[in-house]
């Protein structure tokens, strides 16, 4: 093996000469020196931190063949043709995957063989066929390279169960310097491969994850389609990535950005593969502006100029989050990286996990909560992510994420840390965050019982606060080092040495207490938290105009029009009915009910004011291609029973009951006397129709639920609520 040392001058001349950069950027002058010595290397960078060049010059330099293992074809054929542009011999490089038919498998043994390849390619399943093993055993092998080593663990984002078979296969082809690289590795992750690929003495060398470009934000998700609608006709010309769950997201968004005037094209792996090529070419090509796709689009997609990248839901786990944001502003410019939020959406999830193993549920599950923890935390969002992944950020404030731009309030939690870690202390270190702040509330678990935790005299010491404020003492005990993690069995707790330092002598510590992104939240998504109204004149004199509207026609002021659709009023300016029609939660029944003086009072406060109105970023929707909302108008028609039309859509009744109400918000009146009848009680109709006839101040249902009390169902609730918007609104 060779081990010469190289001066810095020799190696910027080989730089020069094989890729034309005069420097190094960051590690990976010390990571090729490693190579070049022939040690064993673990190499985390990050996205756009330059990590192929790391094995592709010391495999220039090395005697021998460098094999690459990779887990797509397509990335693989990208850094094939990259690397045939730096050499005039195109066997410089090659691949052996499924792709390559007789003739091109023979003809690169051959040059193989012949000693003009430095770089050969390979998936993790070819690498484990019989024959190639048995070619592989015939030529000197420089050193083996795993790129997104993170697919090795199960607690990484991209697990392949094949990736674990690779250190027993290259023991039988035959030893050689084992390199790992990957973009995102937690602590854990990086545990894990390095046991699974026996090199746990490698020089590691870690940069860093922060990307100060990017600004990280989360949003609720209320009404995210127009969201996002805005968003991109805000940000004309601009390549962005809206990245969505189900293949059937993303052929309806695409479908709607379209009708909108965006240059949108879907890409999952549903598509045929030639259409799949075709939408990614026109994207790196700039004739489309936005790739709405899956998890499927991205890797090895090097596009620097990606300038947003919108989460349409929230990714399954950090790593995951961390991996596509990154795909934005890789040549340090802009990049903003939104994603929506809803509780709702990790319970969708968690469901989808319910056929799995176990032990995958459980990993699931821990990944998830992670999730949940960044998206409601009111920490710093840098500061966060980059302690996922071992790295501490010292910053106050980043300046580039929302919670840093618009930070909530801080309480001292002296007092409360103590009290945390002196629980931890008193259960000692084999339970997770959850167990912990159960026992703080003094939530009396089985799991609490059968340990005896419940009968400590610490138990319920912090019942004041709920669980939520104890999550955020100990996000804060994890920041600080006062708690540790334990990274074979991940996610139970210990106090840390630094943490028994602060029982014993405590000093003042700030926290901030995270957002609460309920589904009724008045906060715009749109307005990175602050109020959505635009123009906060034009809608207190909108509230004033339906507070007489309503005195006129007897009614509740919510029944003529909800404050989103006043909001949307002060963004919009309509100013005939049929622009009232396109404002949220209007549609054409109430817009032609109360809608004339509304536009009147717009149209000569526009005039007043000379206002230039955002005429382009009225949303137009596109057909609903389910078909449900005519179906469930048409089954209602026919009176057909709730359940019946539920059965017959795949819905929960809950579903169900949102597409009426959604449809009743929009102006179309439906008579659903005949289901109440038959299921609620005809004096609890009365009482709940009176609630919201006389006493309702808004259309609440907590409020209504909290009103009426116990002998009320939501579902009962529900139901006369539809009935009466009905009735009274339309």
């Amino acid at each position: 093996m060779e081990k010469k040392e190289y001066k810095s001058e020799e190696l910027l001349a080989k730089l020069k000469e094989y890729f034309g950069f005069s420097a190094f950027k960051g590690n990976q002058e010390n990571v090729i020196r490693n190579v070049l010595a022939g040690e064993d290397t673990f190499v985390l960078m990050p996205t756009g931190g330059g990590k192929s060049l790391c094995y592709q010059l010391p495999a220039l330099m090395m005697d021998g063949v460098a094999i690459i293992i990779s887990p797509l074809i397509a990335l693989m054929k990208n850094q094939v043709d990259a690397m045939r542009t730096f050499s005039m011999e195109d066997g410089i490089a090659h691949f052996l995957n499924s792709s390559l038919n007789k003739a091109a498998v023979t003809q690169v043994k051959n040059d193989v063989l012949a000693g003009k390849t430095k770089l050969l390619y390979f998936a993790p399943e070819s690498l484990t066929k019989e024959e190639n093993v048995a070619f592989l055993r015939k030529i000197k092998i420089s050193f083996y390279a795993i790129d997104e080593a993170h697919c090795i663990s199960e607690w990484g984002h991209d697990f392949r169960p094949e990736y674990r078979r690779i250190r027993p296969i290259v023991n039988d082809i035959g030893r050689a310097p084992i390199m790992a690289l990957t973009a995102t590795a937690t602590p854990k992750v990086q545990f894990d491969i390095q046991k699974n690929l026996g090199m746990m003495d490698a020089k590691v060398f870690k940069s860093s994850f922060n990307r100060p470009n990017l600004y990280y934000e989360i949003r609720p998700k209320n009404d995210v389609n127009r969201d996002i609608i805005r968003f991109v006709k805000q940000n004309p010309g601009k390549s962005g990535i809206i990245y969505c769950l189900s293949r059937k997201k993303v052929e309806e968004l695409a479908e709607l950005l379209v009708a909108n005037g965006v240059k949108a094209l879907p890409y999952h792996a549903g598509m045929d593969g030639a259409a799949r090529a075709n939408n990614q070419d026109a994207f790196l090509m700039e004739q489309a502006d936005v790739i709405v796709a899956t998890i499927a689009f991205g890797m090895g997609i090097d596009k620097p100029d990606v300038r947003y990248v919108i989460h349409y839901d929230i990714p399954k786990s950090l790593e995951g989050y961390y991996q596509e944001t990154g795909r934005a502003g890789r040549d340090g410019g802009e990049g903003r990286c939104i994603t929506f939020y809803s509780y709702k959406d990790i319970q969708k999830l968690e469901k989808f996990m319910q056929g799995k193993p176990v032990a995958e549920q459980e990993i699931g599950r821990l990944l998830l909560l992670e999730t949940v923890v960044y998206a409601e935390s009111s920490v710093c969002r840098r500061k966060n992510l980059l302690h996922y992944f071992g790295e501490e950020y010292t910053e106050e404030n980043c300046g580039a994420c929302d919670n840093c731009l618009n930070p909530k309030p801080k309480i001292n939690a002296q007092k409360h840390m103590c009290t945390a870690l002196e629980v931890l202390e008193a259960i000692g270190p084999k339970f997770k965050a959850e167990y912990l702040t159960a026992v703080l509330v003094g939530k009396n678990t089985s799991m609490i019982k059968s340990y005896g935790h419940n009968k400590i005299e610490l138990f319920g010491v912090g019942s004041e606060h709920d669980e939520k404020f104890w999550g955020a003492i100990v996000r804060k005990g994890l920041f600080e080092g006062f708690i540790d993690k334990n990274i074979e069995n991940y996610g139970l707790l210990s106090l840390s040495e630094k943490g028994a330092e602060y029982l014993d002598k405590p000093y003042p510590i700030t926290i901030t207490l995270d957002h609460d992104y309920n589904e009724d939240s008045a906060d715009d998504p749109m307005a990175g938290g602050k109020n959505a109204v635009a123009d906060e004149e034009l809608f207190a004199m909108l509230k004033d105009l339906r507070k007489k509207v309503a005195a006129k026609n007897n009614l509740p002021p919510f029944v003529i029009f909800q404050d989103p659709s006043l909001e949307d009023m002060s963004i919009q300016y309509p100013i005939t009915i049929e622009e009232l029609q396109n404002i949220s939660g209007v549609g054409a029944g109430k817009a032609k009910r109360f809608g004339e003086e509304f536009v009147k009072l717009i149209a000569a406060y526009v005039e007043e004011k000379e206002i230039i109105r955002p005429q382009d970023l009225v949303v137009k929707s596109v057909v609903n291609k389910s078909g449900n909302k005519v179906f469930i108008i048409q089954s209602i028609d026919r009176k057909m029973d709730f359940e019946d039309i539920a059965h017959a859509k795949g819905l929960e009744m809950e579903e169900l009951l949102g597409e009426i109400e959604s449809i009743v918000n929009s102006g179309t009146g439906l008579d659903i006397s005949y289901y109440i009848d038959q299921v609620v009680d005809e004096d609890k109709a009365e009482e709940i129709y009176l609630y919201f006839k006389e006493d309702a101040q808004s259309d609440s249902l907590e409020e209504a639920m909290e009103e009426l009390g116990d002998d009320f169902t939501e579902e009962e609730v529900r139901l006369v609520r539809i009935k009466f918007l009905c009735e009274q609104g339309h």
